[in-house]
């Protein structure tokens, strides 16, 4: 392995070094963005028997806030419980908009590596073929040592830039996918939430989950 990186010339050191990024930004993500430590399913029912038994209290808040995300967003909207409807919401939004950024976290970075790492293999494909004909231009054919080398350098680079920008370029759609569909999906849970309390919504049973 050492040989083929070696190889490759000096351009596989950023290639590397993006590769290892973006492999500790994936495994990050896939941790943070779990369903169930973002959106818990349980968190408006319970909401809803607090203030059922007029437990809605400071304390219960602040569990509620150091639960998750759309804990820290229902949070927001119990704090305004006592104002107007559209300041509560406004509340709820504005926590929102820190929580969205919280899970686009590292999102940009792996974006990027993803768009870069084949122009670092286009690069070192570029560097191997100028290797190659200065080798002929100053030795003609005959050199078969030095063109080799810039052959290789020239196919490892680019290989290594598509090995790590494809991956790169998969996990980016797809934490964006699930970035969307857990803003969706908190947006949904902080309408329930506002709905119950201020009476607009006469519910029966508790609230599903």
């Amino acid at each position: 392995m050492f040989e083929v990186i070696k190889a490759g010339g000096w351009v596989m050191l950023p290639i590397i070094l993006c590769s290892t990024v973006a492999l500790a930004i994936v495994i990050e993500r896939l941790w943070a963005l779990r369903r169930q430590r973002v959106c818990p399913g349980n968190l408006v029912s319970r909401i809803w028997h607090w203030a059922n038994k007029d437990e809605l209290d400071a304390a219960h808040i602040a569990e509620l806030r150091a639960n998750s995300p759309l804990g820290r967003v229902l949070a927001a909207g119990l704090m305004n419980l006592n104002q107007d409807r559209q300041i509560m919401k406004e509340s709820i939004e504005d926590t929102g908009r820190h929580a969205v950024v919280e899970l686009e976290r590292y999102l940009n970075t792996l974006g990027t590596i993803a768009a870069i790492s084949p122009l670092l293999g286009l690069l070192g494909t570029v560097l191997g073929m100028i290797k190659i004909f200065t080798a002929i231009n100053v030795a003609g054919l005959g050199n078969q040592t030095v063109m080799a080398g810039g052959i290789a350098e020239a196919l490892i680079t680019t290989v290594a830039g598509l090995s790590v920008a494809i991956p790169s370029i998969m996990f980016y759609r797809y934490f964006r996918g699930r970035v969307d569909e857990l803003v969706v999906y908190m947006e949904q849970q902080a309408l329930k939430m506002v709905e119950i309390l201020h009476g607009e919504r006469v519910m029966e049973t508790p609230p599903a989950p």
